[in-house]
């Protein structure tokens, strides 16, 4: 039966490569059916900001698959990215990228690397939500939920258990950002109680990007938020030998999308010299995600018989360890002669078809369930004041001067701050921090329900209204002469009578 996929050839070095994997699968013998839809620079220049024409979307729909070339987004202008916005209309929440070595045959500091990279794909700050707020200041968003921690920390685990792993790491920033980085954490312990036949460990970013260009060895299978998760995916690859090797896979409940994990590299297109491993290790994986698994076990074991061969591309060639460079056409023309053939030294695929459509088959011959998250518990949100983001260029001491002044039956300043630095109150007046205006944040709480600081709650019962707050802003603008600049109000909420917010640096 023939089934139909939706292709993309994308920019720079898309086309050649895309060509290369096309000619590939039709070489194997495999009964697929090319939807080609337009994306990326073209599109782009065409009005369409997304980078997606309305019939791509059509196509999309049809197949649930799509593979995917590299693609350029334009830098600034306001264009969004394709991936991105791929990612999150699709419901990809799950990016695998496997990378291990191919050593001796690539060079590589790591002949054992075996790691495999599972990113949260549709949160975090690639949410892309952005403003300018002041003269100087300029705020991107940084979104994490409950349900998208625990779908991908999940996810990692099931991996690991079907491709029997052994141990799932877990990188995050929580020693900065406790909130966001550390209900990540946080759900990972809580889940990995569920796992007690993984071994788990939990490494800071910067520390565990240290260790991962250092010791690749070390790690086994790595779950992490989606910036962080982009970041380390490269460097794997770029440490395997060349980022050129490593394909990816976007999974959700419905759609999947496959790609390389590199970027298009314009500098270097139609000059014949671009690797198409990346993307043609994306096909095998998509191939085992349509039940296609013989197919990709030939695709896959030709691959690694000519990486084994020593045919390689410029990125990967080395006088001792490679026997002929070539380019990217002849590079292809070397897979399809070795189809039927398998490497001698390299790791032979022998992947299985399973009835489950949403689960992908890895380097290990197991599968994957996607598992559902769990329901989440019902919590008692209360709302305890509100912190104020004001664009403020004149000194200090008029600020204060103005807030001191005001009245309200409802409310207190507790806090006064810029960039998270407390400015009042102070304990040490004579050492306070250099303050130059622009953004500022002032904390309101209701009165009683604070102690010397916000963050200690001493009356959490005492009612706050949205509409007091309202209020209570339309009171300061009008008391101020409109010399103060609102910016952004965010409210302070107790969530089960804790303090969901963040203290003062100094508070």
């Amino acid at each position: 039966m023939t089934k139909t996929i939706t292709v993309a050839f994308g920019d720079g070095i898309g086309p050649e490569i895309m060509d290369s994997t096309l000619e590939i699968l039709n070489a194997s013998g495999v009964k697929l059916k090319f939807n080609t839809i337009e994306v990326g620079k073209k599109i782009y220049e065409k009005g369409f900001n997304s980078g997606l024409m309305p019939s791509a979307w059509e196509s999309l729909n049809e197949t649930k698959t799509i593979l995917k070339a590299p693609i350029t987004t334009p830098q600034g202008g306001g264009y969004k990215s394709l991936n991105v916005t791929l990612r999150k209309k699709l419901g990809l929440f799950a990016n695998v990228r496997p990378v291990s070595s191919f050593y001796p045959f690539v060079t590589c500091n790591f002949p054992k690397m075996d790691v495999v990279i599972i990113r949260e794909n549709e949160e975090d700050l690639y949410a892309g939500i952005e403003y300018r707020q002041t003269e100087q200041t300029y705020e991107c968003l940084k979104l994490v939920t409950k349900n998208g921690c625990e779908k991908i920390i999940r996810y990692a685990f099931e991996y690991a258990v079907a491709n029997s792993r052994k141990k799932v790491t877990c990188f995050s920033k929580d020693n900065i950002m406790k909130m966001t980085d550390g209900l990540f954490h946080k759900t990972f312990d809580e889940i990995a109680k569920e796992y007690p036949q993984i071994q788990t460990d939990h490494y800071i970013i910067d520390i565990g990007c240290a260790r991962l260009a250092s010791k690749p060895e070390i790690f086994d299978v790595i779950v992490t938020m989606n910036l962080y998760g982009d970041i380390i995916s490269d460097i794997v690859a770029e440490i395997s030998g060349s980022v050129g090797l490593a394909g990816s896979a976007n999974i959700g409940s419905k759609f999947a999308m496959f790609e390389a994990i590199h970027g298009s590299a314009p500098d270097i297109a139609n000059q014949d010299i671009a690797n198409p491993t990346g993307l043609i290790q994306a096909s095998v994986m998509m191939l085992n995600h349509l039940n296609e698994s013989n197919y990709a076990n030939l695709i896959r074991n030709a691959l690694y018989k000519t990486i084994e061969d020593g045919i390689h591309t410029n990125d990967i060639f080395n006088e001792k360890t490679s026997s002929r460079k070539v380019g990217t056409k002849d590079f292809t023309k070397f897979v399809i002669k070795n189809l039927g053939k398998s490497p001698e030294k390299l790791a032979i695929a022998n992947y299985k078809n399973s009835d489950n459509k949403t689960k992908i088959i890895t380097n290990n011959n197991s599968t994957l369930n996607i598992s559902e998250s769990q329901k989440q518990k019902s919590t008692n949100k209360k709302l305890i004041g509100f912190d104020l983001y004001i664009d403020w260029n004149k000194s200090f001491d008029e600020l204060l001067n103005i807030l001191k002044s005001l009245e309200s039956e409802k409310f207190e300043l507790k806090m006064i701050s810029t960039k998270g630095l407390l400015l009042f109150p102070l304990i040490d007046k004579n050492n306070m921090p250099e303050y130059n205006g622009d953004l500022t944040s002032l904390r309101f709480v209701g009165k009683g329900i604070c102690g010397k600081t916000s963050s200690e709650i001493i009356n959490p019962n005492i009612p706050i209204s949205n509409f007091d707050i309202v209020e209570f802003m339309t009171y300061l603008a009008s008391n101020s002469q409109n010399d103060i600049d609102f910016v952004k109000y965010e409210g302070l909420y107790l969530f089960n009578d804790k303090v969901a917010f963040t203290s003062g640096q100094g508070e």
